[in-house]
């Protein structure tokens, strides 16, 4: 599907991305033809908005249900003010950082119900949620689907992402049924070190825009995971 023109104020804003070898005007369109979901505008939620509206993708739906709270801040660095509600409120700092960028607001919880639909009218998924329920969920929709989903996880210090396409390996072959939320640390319990969630989700954006520009290899198959107390990064494949 051809896209319109990039505009004079769209080709300043992408100068840098139109010289880059591999990107491009064809990479740009691409972008701009694109409609990502982010699921979750929290701590990876924040970078991954940031970053795809700042590329330029032409349409980013978000979906949470939450409202920003003050201990949200020092790492869900795209929101400003508490009680409001975390999709709207990434909603805004996107359109501000990007007007080009049309955004979809799904201030709701994401279920087995309105999920197909929801992410049915996206060509690629980001999950950043911290619950295997509503992560289960998210692979198994996406699955269905056919989509592709690229996700990451943080805790504490630790940080991991991932891809997750038709034809490869799957969501349960990484997490097994019998893993529960009752066996996980809990951010509320534990604590997160705010950057860690800039690190992850950061690279989460990279892994999106490698996908939908089709620049290098992506994390299918492997998992790519960060240590931050000792700056490692290291990756096993499943």
């Amino acid at each position: 599907m051809a896209s319109e023109p990039l505009s004079p104020d769209e080709t300043r804003r992408y100068a840098r991305h139109l010289v880059l070898k591999g990107m491009g005007g064809a990479g740009q369109q691409a972008l701009k033809r694109a409609r990502v979901l982010v699921v979750g505008a929290g701590g990876l939620g924040s970078p991954v908005i940031a970053y795809l509206a700042g590329a330029g993708v032409g349409t980013l739906g978000i979906i949470d249900h939450d409202t920003v709270s003050l201990s949200n801040l020092h790492r869900q660095v795209i929101h400003r003010q508490t009680g409001i509600g975390k999709a709207e409120s990434a909603a805004g700092f996107a359109h501000a950082l990007n007007p080009h960028v049309a955004v979809t607001i799904h201030a709701h919880r994401l279920d087995a119900a309105n999920a197909p639909t929801i992410l049915g009218d996206y060509d690629l998924v980001l999950d950043g949620t911290d619950n295997l329920a509503t992560r289960r969920l998210v692979a198994a929709t996406c699955e269905s689907l056919g989509l592709t989903l690229v996700s990451g996880a943080v805790s504490m210090f630790d940080g991991q992402v991932t891809t997750f396409a038709p034809g490869g390996p799957r969501f349960v072959d990484l997490y097994p049924e019998a893993a529960d939320d009752a066996d996980l640390p809990s951010c509320e319990a534990t604590g997160i070190l705010g950057p860690l969630t800039g690190v992850i989700g950061t690279l989460m954006a990279m892994e999106a825009v490698k996908l939908l520009t089709g620049i290098g290899t992506p994390l299918i198959g492997r998992v790519l995971t960060y240590d931050g107390k000792t700056s490692r990064f290291s990756e096993f494949s499943y």
